[in-house]
């Protein structure tokens, strides 16, 4: 196929590849070949692994009639991460979604290096809005000069490039891939007719699960790509067979599979059906109708020993699937992307508290008018939404006791006491077609302030909603993918090294409702989000977290 020719803004006739050779390639797109290397007696390398020495460090504190008695603590662990990294396919469910067709054009254009002319001017591809493209960490002091020393968070350890996912994926719509993509109206015109035939070759999504039960009526009309029948477990096989085909027709090593497809309702938890790993497998045999599809995916990649990440609201991980996922040593992560509003209320709800003032009520409105926005429309779909966004601020305030109220343990279960003081947290979601893909949230936050007085902050946001989203999947991906590479051991007696435990917390900075190891505290601040993963992946290559300490500027 020829090169395209187009007008530039000269009046010169440029050649595609031209204009890709002027633009070159974003920094968050680049190959960069120079790893980290540590000099350490903490950190060996191997053809196969890096392996490291780190140490936990923490405190026990003891409440004695008002005294807190504090107790340091440190255990040694060792880190084993493969230095190859997996040739890995990228599944994704509701792959002709806004998301998913966004998710496959950009990742093309990358991949090609496509440019394309806006209203204005030439647009490069990038990876910008990629926690581990776009974002860097501090390693540490450049001797010579005493500047800090920051390198992108992706070159840390081992890591799959973007432009290397293998794509592919199911949707209850069978609107091949260019076609879906100019459906979603999300990306400029000039980039979508450039992708439009690399889209065309992915062809049409894989037939997918569709009961009608769990999410909005109103997407009926897109549902001509099905798996038929109302057999659940002849649906779980499918697709697993699926999945294994994907993964040997590509030569895959490893295939993450992604749920962002349309928002469900919330699965009731019924003892005898979903509680346990046997109770769900017999539920999906018996066809059971609290079976959802996301569980099934699921399910089916946990059976396969493929990583599953929920990036919608629901409660696809019940009890059971967690159980089966640790029965199985199978990782799953989720809940619900964490792009906009509720990342932006993380940050500010915590610099509120941290500042000592008491946020009375937080309250959000949005409005959107893609087909996420149509599907949360019914009540049942939002309220999974809802639930989600309103954990939020849960850590935080219970962080204070000086401003809040502390939960009552022998308060009723489910009363207020019993979970302690907290503002008034509303969330508000309505769709409005006209706004497409451009999403608009309100925020208004009523704080006490000084000896009675009263602070309103409000805040404005406008964010195109897939733009954001799609670098969270690709985060997501990449460092499950990197997750299942890394094992540890306890390096204070004789041990093997291991697996990490199959709920992926670490994801926890991509996700509105983080999913944590059962009977842990759920972490909403954005802030302990992220220096989690930073600590964790310094660890990996045997390094101290960083602090802001600064000694050596604090002293003679």
């Amino acid at each position: 196929m020829a090169p395209y020719t187009s007008t530039n803004s000269s009046g010169l006739n440029t050649p595609e590849s031209e204009l890709e050779s002027l633009v070159g390639v974003h920094p968050t797109s680049a190959r960069r070949p120079y790893p980290v290397v540590v000099q350490s007696e903490s950190t060996s390398y191997s053809d196969e692994y890096i392996t490291s020495k780190f140490t936990n460090r923490g405190a026990d504190v003891v409440v004695n009639n008002g005294q807190f008695v504090v107790t340091p603590t440190s255990k040694p662990y060792e880190f084993q991460t493969a230095r190859k990294v997996a040739k890995t396919g990228l599944m994704l469910i509701g792959v002709g979604g806004n998301n998913g067709s966004t998710l496959c054009a950009t990742i093309i254009a990358n991949r090609h290096n496509i440019s394309w002319h806006t209203k204005s001017g030439i647009q490069q591809p990038n990876y910008i809005g990629s926690l581990l493209r776009a974002s860097t960490v501090r390693l540490g002091v450049d001797p010579s000069t005493g500047k800090d020393v920051n390198i992108p968070i992706s070159d840390v350890l081992p890591m799959v490039h973007p432009n290397d996912l293998v794509l592919g994926g199911w949707d209850i719509s069978g609107l091949p891939m260019d076609e879906a993509m100019t459906r979603a109206q999300v990306l400029d015109w000039d980039l979508q007719r450039q992708v439009a035939p690399h889209m065309a070759a992915l062809g049409k999504p894989l037939p997918s699960i569709y009961y009608p039960d769990f999410i909005a009526a109103n997407q009926e009309a897109r549902a001509d790509n099905v798996i038929p029948g109302k057999d659940k477990q002849v649906h779980l096989e499918h697709i697993r067979a699926d999945i294994r085909k994907f993964k040997e027709d590509h030569g895959l090593d490893r295939v993450v599979v992604f749920w962002t497809a349309n928002t469900e309702r919330y699965s009731d938890i019924i003892p005898g059906v979903n509680d346990t790993a046997d109770n769900v497998l017999a539920a999906i045999k018996s066809s059971h109708s609290e079976v959802s599809p996301s569980t099934l995916f699921a399910v089916a990649a946990i059976l396969e020993g493929e990583p599953f990440v929920n990036g919608a609201p629901q409660n696809t991980f019940v009890p059971g699937v967690i159980e089966l996922a640790e029965r199985e040593k199978s990782f799953i992560g989720g809940d619900d992307l964490k792009s906009g509003q509720t990342k932006l209320k993380s940050v500010f709800a915590e610099f509120l508290v941290n500042a000592g003032i008491k946020p009375l009520s937080i309250a959000s409105y949005n409005h959107l008018g893609n087909n996420d926005g149509h599907n949360l429309s019914a009540e049942p779909q939002f309220k999974s939404k809802e639930i989600s966004k309103s954990s939020v601020v849960d850590d935080m305030v219970a962080a204070n006791p000086l401003l809040f109220k502390p939960a009552d343990a022998s308060a009723a279960k489910g009363s207020k006491a019993a979970k302690g003081e907290h503002p008034d947290h509303i969330v508000v979601i309505k769709y409005v077609p006209a706004v497409g893909d451009s999403k608009r949230a309100i925020d208004e936050y009523y704080s006490e302030i000084f000896c009675g007085g009263r602070s309103t902050i409000n805040i404005f946001n406008e964010c195109e909603d897939s733009l954001l989203a799609t670098p969270l999947i690709l985060d997501l991906a990449i460092l499950t993918e990197l997750l299942t590479r890394v094992k540890y051991r306890d390096a204070s007696g004789p041990s093997e090294f291991a697996p990490l435990y199959p709920v992926l917390s670490l994801l926890s900075y991509m996700l509105k409702a983080p999913l944590v190891k059962p009977g842990t505290d759920v972490i909403n601040s954005l802030n302990r989000q992220r220096n989690a993963l930073e600590s964790f992946l310094k660890a990996c290559i045997g390094l101290e977290a960083n602090g802001d300490l600064l000694l050596e500027t604090r002293i003679w």
